[in-house]
């Protein structure tokens, strides 16, 4: 699996890398064959007051590029918001790839 963490406007700090690294492992241990992940942290200085914090991901996966993007006041919230949407979109992704057909008893060889 191929990691990219980057910042935009934003220095990636180690406490950050292994902030997202950690949330992470829950989408990997769910799904497997992961083959790219790309986390892009990006500060947006609309005005001070609405000073946004963002979190993009665009996870590789075989068959399939799942994006998905999350904006919140604080980054770290931003992250864990992010990574539930992550998590349920490859767990979507992961039953439409499942083969969900049984063999039928009769058919079975014996």
């Amino acid at each position: 699996m191929n990691l990219t963490i980057s910042g935009h406007h934003l220095e990636v700090t180690p406490a950050l890398r292994e902030y997202v690294l950690t949330k992470l492992d829950r989408v990997t241990r769910h799904f497997d064959q992961v083959v790219d992940v790309t986390v892009l942290l990006s500060v947006e200085k609309l005005r001070e007051k609405e000073r946004r914090q963002k979190a993009e991901v665009t996870l590789r996966v075989k068959g399939r590029d799942i994006f998905v993007e999350q904006a919140h006041e604080d980054l770290y919230a931003a992250i864990d918001q992010l990574m539930d949407k992550l998590d349920r979109q490859v767990c979507r992704h992961k039953d439409k790839v499942q083969d969900h057909h049984h063999a039928a008893v009769k058919r079975l060889p014996a």
